[in-house]
């Protein structure tokens, strides 16, 4: 099969494979299109010709533990090669990361000081080079991806089109089973100390920047999601972990109208504040014409759609994309009238260590 999902929920103890054994990914037209079929999902930030929506079939779908990983393996093989020998291996878009984050951080803050936008999230991407790096292999990296992050998403997805994405991420777009639904807002981030690393970030205060932003988020999804429910609820915020961060998370849970569907949740929250900003198409646009970094497959979403009766859709966070000969990593942060560059700056740094830890990197 060459094109196929490796993933694991939050607290899971089994990871499952979601593989489709012909034929390249069903490409979907709208996002709309969710739900009407089982599969696995993988959703870029911006669909475009390069980038498709993309619906992998369940031709296969087993649950292994740990101890059956090689045997799982052995499943994916043929995937692994197809999709790192078609893989686009050159540094586009991945320059001087510094330089093109100082340009990218005046644009973007220029843009919030003329108050055209309330918010706005500015992305970077990392590359690394994994020639002849004995930990680079993408099933290794999955399985330390689970050992290391207990509390996140883990998921391995590749198909033809895509090339092969690793993510642990936090941050739910839409999870679901038997009418009941529920979303988070997640915002602001800080780095846990030495010492704190122990605990789940009891004692963490927050800056008035990262409330603001938490706020920002949560409004924007109570507001988009009532007119399809015919419950909602909002619990929070509340201080989480996320591998060596915390963020701030408002928990909503809701009952959907009769006539409304999946991708009819999916059209409306994403590109969620979280991860484009305020106003939503303005912040949008406004990343696609002047961010140096195209985003691809990071800041999307992914997870198994109507598999045993339950959706599970997380944001594609803490994310890389998985070459040959070198691996792009991605990270983003939102900004406010308020931000400050290098604060903003070692915020993605961080946020970048979920994907260098894997390979011991530093």
């Amino acid at each position: 099969m060459n094109s196929f999902a490796i993933y694991r929920l939050p607290h899971g103890q089994r990871f499952t494979l979601v593989g489709q054994t012909s034929g390249e990914a069903r490409r979907l037209g709208s996002f709309g299109e969710l739900g009407r079929d089982a599969g696995f999902a993988l959703a870029p930030f911006e669909m475009s010709a390069a980038c498709p929506l993309l619906l992998i079939r369940p031709d296969v779908v087993r649950s292994f533990d740990a101890s059956e990983a090689a045997s799982c393996r052995s499943l994916i093989a043929e995937g692994l090669q197809v999709v790192r020998q078609h893989a686009d291996d050159k540094p586009s878009g991945c320059g001087s990361e510094r330089d093109d984050y100082h340009a990218d951080f005046a644009r973007f803050y220029d843009e919030l000081a003329s108050r055209r936008l309330l918010k706005v999230v500015l992305s970077r991407c990392s590359r690394i080079d994994i020639a002849g790096h004995d930990s680079a292999d993408p099933f290794r990296l999955f399985l330390e991806a689970c050992r290391r992050y207990p509390r996140l998403f883990v998921a391995l997805v590749a198909t033809p089109q895509s090339g092969l994405w690793l993510a642990a991420t936090p941050e739910i777009l839409l999870d679901g089973q038997s009418g009941q639904w529920r979303t988070i807002a997640l915002a602001g981030t800080m780095q846990l100390a030495a010492h704190e690393l122990q605990g789940e970030g009891e004692q963490a205060r927050w800056s008035a920047k990262n409330i603001e932003e938490q706020r920002l988020v949560a409004t924007y999804i109570k507001e988009r999601l009532q007119p399809l429910c015919s419950s909602l609820s909002e619990e929070g915020p509340r201080t989480v972990r996320a591998a060596n961060l915390v963020h701030l998370r408002s928990d909503f849970s809701f009952t959907l109208l009769n006539k409304v569907r999946v991708g009819d949740v999916v059209s409306v929250l994403h590109p969620t504040p979280a991860v484009c900003g305020l106003p939503q198409d303005e912040a949008r646009r406004f990343i696609l014409a002047h961010e140096h970094t195209p985003r691809r497959y990071y800041s999307g979403f992914m997870g198994p759609v109507g598999l045993d009766d339950a959706t599970h859709l997380y944001v594609s966070l803490r994310c890389m994309q998985v070459m040959a000969a070198s691996c792009r990593l991605y990270a983003g942060g939102g900004l406010l009238r308020d931000s400050i560059e290098e604060e903003e700056w070692q915020e993605t740094e961080a946020k970048l260590q979920t994907m260098k830890q894997l390979f011991q990197l530093r």
